[in-house]
């Protein structure tokens, strides 16, 4: 790797790696920690160019960013975990998990797509309008460019063939909400190939972890300690 990816710690016992979503860090998982910690190593990372990680040479792209998390593990020894991702992360956890299945003992998935039509289509509108803008903005400004391959990666990425996930033996949990950004009929597309998968559409929105932590922790725990 490049690069050294920031990470914060809590716990001890199996591996539970949370990975965060677009233009966000490990924070967002501030309400996870704690409970999450009194059970299991609970670790979370910022994906590069994200929070206090560097942005390096490589691309920047959700398959890179999946390299980027074998690495990690490695660099920590890991070689078995549960992996929860959170859009953009939970593509991530995904895309990793059907490369290295081997390192994934329980997968969950929270708002992830397979390609960006899973969004909402005024979230996609929302999304090409800024990334037509960020475009042309960013070759003399730095740090648009920097916001323009935020949004490039919800425009143009992820690409995951639904048949694929056909693959997947690992228990997996696909939860999202009934006011998603993400389609619901996208969510269940998701769910429906993985053999032993477990669906949950929950109250709330995308940012389920955030706004509802007890339910949602509620859910991973149970699902972790029972499938």
């Amino acid at each position: 790797m490049d690069i050294t990816l920031n990470y914060v710690e809590a716990g001890e016992g199996f591996p539970l790696v949370l990975l965060h979503g677009n233009g966000e860090d490990h924070t967002y998982f501030e309400h996870q920690m704690s409970p999450f910690s009194a059970h299991y190593r609970v670790i979370a990372p910022d994906t590069r160019g994200h929070g206090k990680s560097p942005r390096g040479e490589e691309p920047f792209t959700l398959e890179q960013f999946a390299e980027d998390l074998k690495e990690f593990l490695d660099g920590l020894g890991i070689c078995r975990c549960h992996l929860l991702g959170f859009s953009d992360g939970g593509n991530i956890a995904l895309i990793f998990a059907l490369k290295y299945p081997q390192y994934v003992e329980k997968l969950i998935l929270n708002g992830a797509n397979l390609e960006p039509d899973g969004l909402k289509r005024s979230v996609r509108l929302a999304d090409k309008a800024k990334w037509t803008w960020l475009k042309a903005v960013g070759k003399a400004d730095p740090k648009k460019q920097a916001d323009f391959e935020m949004v490039d990666l919800m425009v143009t990425q992820p690409h995951i063939d639904p048949l694929s996930l056909r693959s997947l033996r690992m228990p997996t949990l696909v939860v999202a909400g009934e006011k998603d950004m993400i389609l619901e009929s996208h969510t269940r597309a998701i769910a429906a190939p993985i053999p032993s998968a477990r669906l949950a559409i929950l109250p709330g929105d995308h940012f389920l972890a955030r706004k509802d932590p007890e339910k949602f922790n509620s859910l991973v725990l149970e699902f972790l300690e029972k499938g």
